[in-house]
């Protein structure tokens, strides 16, 4: 079977979905590897390392696309006129990448129509087996990393606790918002850097995650359960979202650096620090809205931008793991290799949609939209 890798080319993308050592891995398991020329250039992958490697290089685009059994991408494929990466596929192609299908429905409808089988890794099931083929959280890790630096540079102080011959500075108090991968990552690179650090989430039940990174934890009692399974948030109740908010005006009030990332399953961000709030915080403090690009968990963030407001600085960033494209292609290309090692026998991927992995990341496939949440939300697009 021939896998082909175009380039990734939306705004400000640097990661190519297969870096060289995952494309050895690939051709020893009887692959046939292509790759765009130049794709992995901007991630630090030139054409010479593919070809070292085995692989194939292709100049035109729409032929790459057009022979290929399977097209990995890191991001949703291309709809537009000038490259319509669907329109070049066959009927029948595999497409494997983060489609992040509710954010991208047009792509979603074209590759219904199309006739692609679509798994979207994003989606694939936080389970133990699914483990090393979650872009989800290898992506999250670097975002909470790369967010809370951001926070360092702009602060107008040290981070850590400093005993100096002009005396002592006291550490930075930095409140991260959500647990999961990216708030975990975030909380323990603070922490590293010598901060103290609160955290909080609406799952009760991480407690112990956030203290076991150094973090004090501080939250509500929840009237009802937010947990949505899978390692997910669901929206909270009327009562405890009230509670909540004033939590979190009392804690940014009294931090340093607020760091966000709260997602609605994964995808979209609740908005969680009110511009009443961001009143509230001291001259200086920075906040980093590390869910921008699910609109942001900050009233007044201004997603791909950083804005100051009464003297507090908003960083709204937007696809974080692309300024980190090195580590971040490796990872993904990691994830991607082992969803199809996971699935191949005698030399060809295995479609076997009655598994769970399969079933949970499968978008699109024979014509149908067969993911219900996205169903659904193309069911209401078509309503409005």
């Amino acid at each position: 079977m021939r896998i082909v890798v175009p380039r990734d080319t939306a705004p400000g993308e640097r990661r190519v979905a297969l870096a060289p050592e995952s494309c050895k891995k690939l051709i020893q398991a009887g692959y046939e590897i292509a790759v765009e020329s130049n794709a992995g250039n901007a991630a630090g992958f030139p054409d010479a390392m593919y070809q070292e490697a085995g692989v194939a290089l292709e100049p035109d685009p729409a032929t790459l696309v057009g022979s290929a059994d399977i097209v990995l991408k890191v991001t949703s494929p291309s709809v537009e006129p000038s490259r319509d990466e669907v329109e070049w596929m066959r009927p029948g192609t595999i497409y494997v990448g983060s489609l992040m299908p509710l954010r991208n429905l047009d792509a979603v409808r074209a590759l219904a129509a199309r006739k692609i089988t679509a798994f979207s890794t994003d989606a694939i099931p936080r389970t133990t087996r699914a483990q090393a083929m979650d872009t989800l959280s290898s992506m999250a890790n670097i975002a909470g990393y790369k967010g809370v630096l951001l926070a360092a540079v702009e602060l107008n102080r040290y981070f850590p606790m400093l005993m100096t011959a002009a005396g002592m500075v006291r550490p930075a108090k930095v409140f991260v918002i959500g647990a999961g991968v990216a708030g975990l990552q975030a909380i323990a690179t603070a922490r590293r850097l010598g901060a103290n650090v609160v955290a909080t989430d609406v799952r009760p039940e991480v407690k112990e995650q956030i203290e076991s990174v150094g973090a004090k934890y501080v939250g509500i009692e929840l009237e009802e359960s937010a947990a949505a399974g899978g390692g997910y948030a669901k929206e909270l109740s009327e009562e405890d979202r009230r509670r909540q908010s004033q939590l979190l005006a009392e804690e940014c009030a009294q931090s340093d650096v607020v760091v966000t990332t709260a997602l609605i399953g994964g995808v979209f961000a609740p908005r969680l620090i009110t511009a009443d709030t961001v009143k509230t915080m001291k001259p200086g403090s920075v906040i980093v809205d590390l869910a921008a690009d699910g609109g942001g968990n900050c009233e007044l963030s201004k997603p791909g931008k950083t804005v100051d407001v009464g003297g507090v600085t908003i960083l709204a960033p937007l696809n974080v793991p692309a300024t980190m494209p090195l580590h971040a292609s490796l990872l993904f290309s990691r994830n991607l290799t082992a969803f199809i090692l996971a699935f191949t026998k005698d030399k060809l991927f295995q479609l076997d949609l009655g598994d769970d992995i399969q079933q949970g990341a499968l978008i699109t496939h024979d014509g149908e939209v067969r993911h219900a949440r996205t169903r659904e939300a193309l069911e209401k697009a078509g309503r409005q």
